[in-house]
């Protein structure tokens, strides 16, 4: 089974990252949205919504599964035998700062990273972006899949 892990923090999941999990299971067998816990972080949304947010999002496709993990993202690789980290690049700064991760995962456990561009139409979209739009009572629901619902999160 050709297994693949999207980490990230998820706060909260946006169209950009929708995007790449579809067309990560496209050519995965199944793909892990890996929600990596860090407690430094101050999170607008609550681990448990965050989960809440992506398991509605792909709740009917069987190859998406939605997990937590603490610790090195390459542990948690191998904890779970995945051997691929999906990611997606937005601009050039993601891919030099993803570059210099990739090399340490694979300098750390034979770990393959795998790049997906984004689609033009979401490429502007980032989690902060997001966050800075709600804070300021904006239209978020164009940036996020409709799960992302606000009112019930918080």
């Amino acid at each position: 089974m050709k297994r693949a892990i999207f980490p990230g923090s998820f706060d909260p999941i946006t169209l950009g990252h929708y995007d790449i999990i579809k067309r990560g299971i496209k050519l995965f067998d199944e793909v892990v949205v890996a929600i990596g816990i860090n407690s430094d972080k101050n999170y607008m949304f609550s681990i448990e919504e965050r989960k809440q947010f992506i398991e509605e999002s792909f709740k009917d496709d069987p190859k998406v599964k939605v997990v937590t993990y603490h610790g090195l993202t390459v542990d948690f690789c191998k904890e779970i035998e995945a051997p691929f980290i999906l990611r997606g690049l937005r601009n050039p700064a993601d891919f030099e700062f993803e570059k210099a991760i990739a090399h340490t995962n694979r300098k750390l456990a034979e770990i393959e990273t795998v790049f997906l561009l984004t689609a033009a139409r979401t490429s502007y979209i980032s989690s902060s972006i997001v966050r800075d739009v709600i804070r300021n009572n904006g239209d978020y629901k164009v940036l996020v899949p409709e799960s992302v619902n606000i009112k019930k999160a918080l």
